[in-house]
Order: structure tokens, then sequence, then C-alpha cells
């Protein structure tokens, strides 16, 4: 069998396994998922799947991963310095969030693992906080508790978003994110 097919079949099994720990995370959290049940919901074996992952944990810490991966690129290809590019991130992020609305709302549920958004909101700080402190006359130490207070606070507005219906578009989402993050709730008086 050549390379290419094996390659194209070891990507088909991993997104279908994927496909079901989502489908499954909808109803149940992780710590009740069984590698059993995810294999009956893919129809595939369990020997496959221990072929390319040790447990559930493992499976649902490469679909974190992956999302975080897709995050810091989006994060490091923007100047969050300069404000139009600042507000193209978060509109990226938003996109990104929107095109992968049923990933998102499972991951960040009370199902998914709690340690996940922990591992956004370090991502997040420690690419903001780089560059706060190294552009900016901000003290290190209120920059980190400013960017924590945002980040959180950019989360946690993104999370509201979702579970609304995603009830406005992303580009005005990130114009309202942007512009608490930047000027504070003042920034919407009349």
């Amino acid at each position: 069998m050549s390379s290419e097919k094996m390659d194209r079949r070891k990507k088909y099994t991993r997104m279908v396994l994927k496909e079901s720990l989502m489908k499954i995370l909808k109803v149940k959290p992780i710590s009740s998922i069984t590698v059993k049940e995810i294999c009956e919901v893919a129809d595939i074996n369990r020997s496959t799947y221990y072929s390319h992952f040790q447990d559930q944990y493992d499976l649902l810490k490469q679909i974190e991963d992956e999302f975080i991966e897709d995050m810091n690129i989006t994060l490091h290809s923007y100047d969050n310095n300069k404000d139009e590019e600042a507000l193209q991130m978060i509109e990226q992020i938003l996109l990104y969030v929107s095109k992968n609305r049923d990933m998102c709302e499972t991951l960040f549920s009370d199902h998914g693992d709690i340690s996940f958004k922990n591992r956004i909101m370090t991502v997040a700080y420690n690419h903001s906080v780089k560059n706060w402190v190294s552009e900016s006359n901000i003290h290190k130490d209120v920059s980190k508790y400013g960017s924590l207070f945002a980040i959180s606070g950019c989360i946690s507005v993104i999370e509201s978003w979702l579970s609304n219906g995603m009830d406005k578009p992303p580009k005005e989402m990130a114009n309202i994110i942007f512009n608490l993050t930047k000027n504070g709730i003042d920034s919407f008086s009349e």
C-alpha cells in the first residue's frame, strides 16, 4: 500500500475519532467517556484507536492542541500594538470561532477539560504581555494584571457570544472586544 494512501487513511481515522469525541462531549463530560464508546460512535475498533491515541484524554488534548496552534498562528500574524492590526487579529479569531462553532461550544462547555480555558489564557497572556510591556511604558506588574483582566474578559465575551447563538457578526464583536480592551466600558457611554 502506498504511503500516500496510508496517510489519507490515518488522517481520515483521526478525523472520525475527533468528530466522535466531540459528538459525545456535547452530552457528557470527558471523565465519563470511554474509549469503547468513542470507537462505537466512530465505527472503528479499539486497536486502531490505540494506534493513534493513548486514551480519551489524549484525543481531547490533540483537539485542543490544534485549536491552540491555530490561535498561536493568528496571534503571531498581527502586531497587536497597532490598533488596526489588533482589531484584525480579534476579528480573525472570531471568524475562526464562528467557522468552528460546534467544536468551540463543546470545548468551552462544562463537559470539556477545564484546563483548556487556562491554556488559552496562557497563550494569549504570554503574547499580549510580551507585546504590551515591550511597546509601552506600563509597569510590568500592572501589565500582567491588566492583560489577565482583558484576556479573561475577552474569553467570557466570546463564550457569551457563542451561547447567544453568535447574535452579532464577527466584525461587530471584534469592534466591541477591541473597544472594551482598549478604552474600557466608558467607550460605550452615550
